[in-house]
């Protein structure tokens, strides 16, 4: 197992002075990529520090154009590297480039933490979709159980069968919809079909409004 990578080294990444020095006047000469992703997977700290000098910065543009936000794209690259450091024994050479190893490392990362984004975005807006449907018919259940009992029991008339079952069970039995469902022996989408698609007939024929 690799050590931890130097945590000064994964962090902004860094531009390059005019004469190809890295800030820090660090030497000018640098090995090829692959040779220093070799002596990375042997755990040289400095090799990964010139790696990352020397690869960075493409690294960070390649994943701002995934991942556009400049933060996230910041907190991606140094999850990149985390992932290189750690992964460099796995390097071959004879299967590609260091260049195009690193790089595919770089997008595979911003792709999934987009995609992450993305979903935890749709979650956040479905359940926030359930709530307010939830709180509207709440609104207009509240206003048919205020109705008179008899002209409830007239509207209930104008329901099916398994739509007049169901909705006794929930608003007049007091069952939640997993109760319904278990106790008319269906499934719970089916239970709170029944109910949703009832209601909507006893708001019509009383008049209400949510």
């Amino acid at each position: 197992m690799a050590p931890d990578p130097p945590e000064e080294d994964v962090a902004r990444p860094r531009s390059r002075e005019p004469d190809g020095r890295a800030h820090g006047d660090r030497e000018t000469t640098v090995p090829p990529l692959s040779e220093l992703l070799g002596r990375v997977a042997r755990g040289d700290q400095d090799a990964f520090s010139d790696l990352y000098d020397e690869t960075s910065s493409l690294l960070f543009a390649l994943i701002k154009r995934v991942v556009r936000d400049v933060s996230i794209s910041e907190e991606v690259l140094q999850e990149v590297f985390v992932e290189i450091w750690k992964q460099a024994t796995r390097f071959d050479s004879h299967r590609g480039s260091a260049h195009g190893w690193m790089c595919t490392i770089a997008h595979r990362r911003a792709v999934d933490t987009v995609r992450s984004s993305d979903a935890a975005r749709r979650r956040d807006s479905e359940e926030g979709m359930r709530a307010l449907q939830e709180e509207v018919v709440d609104v207009q259940e509240e206003g048919i159980l205020r109705i008179e009992s008899q002209r409830v029991a007239t509207a209930m008339r104008g329901l099916t069968s398994p739509q007049s079952e169901a909705i006794r069970l929930a608003y007049f039995g007091g069952y939640s919809h997993r109760e319904v469902a278990a106790l008319l022996d269906i499934p719970v989408g089916t239970a709170k079909t029944r109910i949703r698609d009832g209601m909507i007939v006893l708001r019509e024929s009383l008049g209400v409004t949510s």
